[in-house]
């Protein structure tokens, strides 16, 4: 039996080909639409821990902060670094420093809702950095690939052109190279929109445990007793409010 020797082509027209033989647009497309994508990934692992950490925060809180016999005693069982440890402090300055030539003109509990808003609103800045990265790689990579494409199919015609060859071979290789940066731009954009508004969600989970935390603390600060909320199951009220300036 005669063994037909198969021999292995090397594809001109893969994205090896692309940029071996692309010009400098393309190799500049395609290390744009390849930093557009570590950078999504980067953000989205990032993110990821970050919220992870954020929800370890929120179960503390929960179960060390309010178990304590003063909001100062509460502080003092969370972590540092700890977000919601960094808002109960806000509060418990914003009462502490409420007398004085400016803020004796707001009361006490405009004073300590101000200043737990100001920290509530910072937390979730925080958390929200990197997002509209995200958001503008996932609606400009397609353009940026499909730039590619065209700028790859207008070189290949003006080649045949010169040639003066339009057969079959000569037109589909160029074309469906070219067509590799509208995939790449596709390949960057997906995951960026997915990433995007799954870690919306999550931040807006997060960002609600973080302002109920807020109100209760307020609420606490306030009257002395923390409010029940759906999330608690009917907590009990805490400690009286003198244990506050403790």
């Amino acid at each position: 039996m005669a063994i037909q020797a198969t021999a292995s082509v090397n594809n001109p027209y893969g994205v090896a080909g692309v940029w071996n033989n692309g010009t400098i647009i393309d190799k500049s497309v395609m290390l744009l639409l390849l930093l557009m994508s570590l950078a999504t990934w980067y953000i989205i692992f990032t993110k990821l821990w970050d919220q992870h950490r954020l929800k370890k925060s929120a179960r503390d809180a929960e179960k060390l902060f309010w178990s304590a016999a003063s909001v100062k005693e509460g502080v003092e069982k969370l972590k540092k670094g700890n977000e919601f440890r960094a808002v109960a402090e806000d509060g418990l300055r914003a009462m502490s420093h409420h007398d004085g030539r400016l803020t004796d003109r707001i009361d006490l509990h405009e004073w300590i809702t101000m200043s737990l808003q100001r920290s509530v609103e910072q937390v979730s800045t925080d958390m929200s950095k990197g997002l509209g990265l995200l958001a503008t790689v996932g609606s400009s990579a397609p353009f940026v690939g499909l730039f590619g494409t065209v700028w790859g199919v207008m070189n290949a015609l003006v080649a045949i052109g010169l040639a003066g060859q339009a057969s079959i071979g000569k037109v589909a290789g160029p074309v469906g190279s070219a067509l590799i940066m509208t995939a790449l731009g596709l390949a960057a954009a997906v995951p960026a929109v997915w990433g995007y508004n799954w870690l919306l969600g999550r931040n807006k989970m997060l960002q609600d445990a973080l302002r109920n935390f807020a109100s209760d603390l307020h609420a606490y600060l306030v009257s002395g007793a923390r409010v029940p909320s759906p999330e608690s199951g009917g907590a009990k009220p805490a400690a009286p409010a003198a244990a506050v300036r403790k």
